[in-house]
């Protein structure tokens, strides 16, 4: 479900600091580069600054300037809009879930990816944008869900339909920002499958997490942040010990591998 680009980095930030209520350091000197076709995982505990690295991608938060060094480009812009690069990059984030809780169908929200919206008002709808919108429904096999409303689906239900808005567009990379909260384990089980099946299809999958036994097999890469910085980037293999993991939580931890998942437990 992709389309030919140059060969740009999607995130190239160098020594990002962000600030929140002007004093409180969200992002401490961060230094992060994510090229097309990686498929990474960026693992952390709560307040480690990983839903404000996403939001700097999507310009809710602005860099301070504090350092000469400082560089901030996504596909190799140092100025962009979320909106102008939705047919490279689709966003999915809790914040777009709460905003898409309405009575809209399911239809409709992924049909509103189009046009940026959260439902369709007077925007010109195309017979080939509802075809577009059948492709995606199949392929996320969600098409039974179509008329459903947004407010009356289930978490796990909901973000399907919020993974295909993002992808109407055929974006190359698509970053997820905790999509796996709160769901039950029939939603988590089915929510991991539709996020391999995107990998598969050549999709680069970005997932912001705080739990590791949602990195499904198809990550190749993890970054561990913690207190706004990154403490740790590397294959995924040499990221997620126990030693590693007990250092970034804080507490105590064994690793298990199974089927190309990620466990934890007490030690």
């Amino acid at each position: 479900m992709n389309k030919e680009n140059k060969q740009l980095p999607l995130v190239e930030f160098k020594n990002i600091t962000v600030l929140k209520n002007i004093t409180r350091v969200v992002l401490d000197c961060v230094s992060l580069t994510i090229n097309q076709g990686e498929n990474v995982a960026i693992l952390g505990p709560n307040g480690a600054g990983k839903s404000s690295l996403i939001k700097t991608i999507t310009r809710q938060h602005y860099p301070s300037y504090k350092d000469e060094e400082y560089s901030a480009k996504v596909w190799g812009q140092e100025d962009w809009n979320i909106y102008d690069l939705r047919s490279t990059l689709g966003i999915v984030s809790n914040d777009l879930q709460h905003e898409c809780d309405t009575d809209v169908s399911g239809f409709e929200t992924v049909l509103s990816g189009f046009f940026s919206s959260i439902g369709i008002y007077k925007e010109p709808v195309t017979p080939e944008m509802e075809k577009k919108v059948e492709e995606v429904l199949d392929f996320l096999e969600i098409e039974h869900l179509k008329d459903k409303n947004m407010d009356q689906m289930s978490s796990g239900e909901a973000r399907r339909f919020l993974i295909g808005r993002a992808l109407v567009h055929d974006p190359k990379a698509l970053i997820l920002d905790e999509p796996m909260n709160n769901l039950d384990p029939h939603a988590l089980f089915k929510f991991s499958d539709i996020l391999r099946k995107l990998a598969k299809a050549g999709t680069s999958v970005i997932l912001v997490t705080q739990n590791i036994h949602d990195i499904i097999p198809e990550i190749t890469r993890v970054v561990f942040m913690k207190a706004g910085r990154i403490v740790s980037d590397g294959r995924k293999e040499d990221i997620i010990t126990g030693t590693k993991m007990s250092e970034l939580f804080n507490t105590p931890m064994k690793m298990e591998v199974k089927d190309g998942y990620y466990y934890v437990f007490r030690p």
